[in-house]
């Protein structure tokens, strides 16, 4: 456990700290022990009974600092606000109290330090002040500790409150669902070791010998030791500070502040993220704003997604613009600040990663996010993102940050039928299905003289957008329980079967003979067999639905056969030289450039292939086969 010290600069965080743990100094660098002021993050610990420790981040004071305290709060589950007597609640008290309810700390214990120095009656103006204040920024009920530590007033009590707290604290549960997560703040180098980094662990756990994936170099590491609590450990996980002793293709250049370890390799960093955030001060639309995720400052912009007024106190949801990508997660906190850095405006919480190009003012979409932001638990979100449509679940699993088994164990117990990196709630399974159908019916009436579709077409006609394997294995479903039937390739619906009349079949068997290797017009087959052209055409569509013939254009047909050994030329070309043309198909079959062209452009429409330029590239292998 680690608790974060917050206060005015000069309020005696650090004599309060090294009173606790019986430390000389948090004070490591020259610059800080010569002013005699907290400038970077200091880390103490106080060995405990039991061999566990408990650790103290004591962040700067001085609001010139506030970037350095903003990065040792973020991460952190319970924090010591220190509070002088002589002084009272100064600026930064206010604004680090702001800063911890903004990056969402639960939980607050008050130590009043200097006690010596005022009279009683001012420790109970000053402890009264400091309950009202918590009590408006909703914290109650907040462990107040009255501590003099030159005489050591108060210390024992307040360290025995502390470590209470840490054996009571809940076991984290969720550690073991989610992924590893620390952001770099320190690395160095030990004689002997090689290259370690510090940081807090945000969620997951890490163990000795494990991968990460360090970004910035944009490699993986293997931690070869592990020092959790300033101690060495096997295993540490979120809310410890962590040192690890990291070994690979890298050196102490490769990393900086800033840099994160991560179990698995990241997507690319979105510039762009939809988020609530709370407001402390008065906003206004496309405001310039400076940025704080963790060790991380950048700037960015605010986009205001509702209409009206922003004033203090009110939750809006804001796209995010971000003047430098940032890794973020789902729920991570930034705290927002104005640009000049004089003060905090607000704190924005991460709802989602990906926003939409368009429609993210549309009244549906936001009541969408509105709900996205009261979902307490990664089950909820899920269930939530599954009832809008098919779900990555890659890009679901980074966003919540889960492992493979926690991501697992939500789908099995939401019930959602999962296809590779896709799953899909049952109720869109059925929708997804009939609009498949739907879309063939619609084909049949409107292509009497086709058999039906390919798949990969028929996916391109009824769901564009949903990933190939989604739709083939729902098409799959289909014609496993009869709802689709599958005759040489070709998609369409069960009582989409025909067969042929007998006068029908006596017409078909005149016109079978006259097909070769050439296509015949409708009007000349209707010519040559002194038949009516319209009983002809009637006959020869019919054909078509029995995949006998293929109409390349209207009134226009192909032996079904011969159509096929084209297709099989268009392979062969695609193995060979990647694709085909008019000129190549025209000097290969020996027919005329307008033929070539017709052909091509059927099999371009039946999704046989697709055009690029002059060019016709192989696009559905599974058709026209025998």
């Amino acid at each position: 456990m680690i608790i974060a010290t917050a206060g005015h600069v000069d309020h005696g965080k650090s004599t309060l700290l090294q009173a606790l743990t019986g430390t000389s100094s948090t004070d490591r660098l020259p610059e800080e022990k010569r002013r005699g002021m907290t400038i970077d993050l200091g880390y103490v610990f106080l060995p405990l009974e039991d061999g566990q420790v408990l650790g103290f981040i004591d962040v700067p004071g001085h609001e010139k600092f506030l970037a350095n305290m903003l990065a040792g709060v973020d991460g952190v589950q319970h924090a010591l606000l220190v509070v002088a007597c002589d002084d009272g609640i100064m600026a930064q008290t206010r604004e680090h109290l702001a800063i911890l309810r903004l990056v969402g700390i639960p939980a607050i214990t008050v130590a009043l330090t200097k006690a010596d120095r005022v009279t009683p009656e001012r420790v109970a103006s000053v402890k009264s002040q400091i309950t009202d204040e918590l009590s408006a920024q909703g914290w109650n009920d907040c462990p107040i500790f009255i501590t003099a530590a030159p005489q050591g007033t108060g210390i024992a009590e307040l360290r025995e409150h502390l470590i209470n707290l840490y054996q009571h604290q809940s076991e984290d549960n969720e550690a073991a669902i989610h992924r590893f997560r620390l952001a770099v703040d320190r690395s160095f180098t030990i004689k002997g070791s090689g290259l370690v980094v510090t940081g807090t662990a945000f969620s997951g756990q890490v163990s000795v010998g494990d991968t990460l994936w360090l970004t910035g170099a944009d490699r993986p590491v293997r931690v070869r030791s592990i020092h959790a609590q300033n101690q060495p450990a096997e295993r540490a996980g979120a809310g410890e500070r962590i040192a690890l002793n990291i070994t690979g293709d890298i050196g102490k250049q490769d990393v900086k502040r800033g840099d994160w370890l991560l179990q698995q390799t990241p997507p690319e960093a979105g510039d762009r993220v939809i988020a609530v955030l709370q407001c402390d001060k008065p906003f206004r639309h496309w405001q310039s704003v400076h940025l704080h995720h963790s060790v991380n400052h950048i700037t960015g912009r605010i986009s205001l997604l509702q209409e009206g007024a922003v004033s203090a106190g009110s939750e809006v949801l804001v796209e995010l613009v971000l003047d430098e990508a940032l890794l973020l997660a789902e729920n991570d906190r930034i705290i927002v600040r104005d640009i000049s850095a004089r003060e905090t405006l607000g704190g924005a919480r991460v709802l989602l990663l990906q926003p939409p190009r368009r429609g993210k003012r549309q009244p549906e979409y936001l009541e969408k996010l509105a709900q996205l932001g009261q979902a307490q638990n990664d089950m909820q979100v899920l269930q939530l993102r599954l009832a809008e449509g098919s779900l990555s679940l890659n890009a679901f699993g980074w966003a919540r940050q889960l492992t493979d088994d926690g991501l697992q164990m939500l789908l099995t117990a939401s019930g959602c039928k999962v296809v590779g990196d896709t799953a899909l709630q049952q109720e869109k399974v059925q929708e997804f299905q009939q609009r498949l159908i739907d879309t063939l019916r619609d084909f049949h009436q409107q292509h009497l003289d086709q058999l039906g579709v390919g798949r990969a077409r028929l996916r391109r006609m009824a769901l564009p957008s949903e990933p190939e394997a989604l739709v083939f294995s729902l098409i799959d479903m289909l014609l496993a329980e009869k709802r689709l039937s599958n005759s040489r390739g070709w998609l369409h619906l069960p009582e989409f079967s025909l067969a042929f009349t007998p006068d029908e079949q006596a017409v078909w068997q005149r016109v079978e003979e006259k097909f070769g290797d050439d296509p015949y017009w409708v009007r000349d087959l209707a010519v040559e067999l002194t038949l009516e052209e319209q009983r002809v055409r009637a006959v020869l569509r019919k054909a078509a639905q029995l995949g006998h013939v293929i109409a390349v254009v209207r009134d226009r047909y192909y032996l079904s056969a011969r159509i096929r050994q084209f297709a099989d030329l268009i392979r062969t070309m695609h193995t060979t030289q990647g694709s085909t043309c008019a000129a190549d198909f025209r000097d290969r079959l020996g027919v005329g450039r307008k033929l070539a062209i017709q052909v091509l452009e059927f099999f371009d429409r039946s999704g046989f292939t697709r055009r690029r330029g002059n060019d016709h590239l192989l696009r559905d292998q599974g058709l026209f086969l025998d």
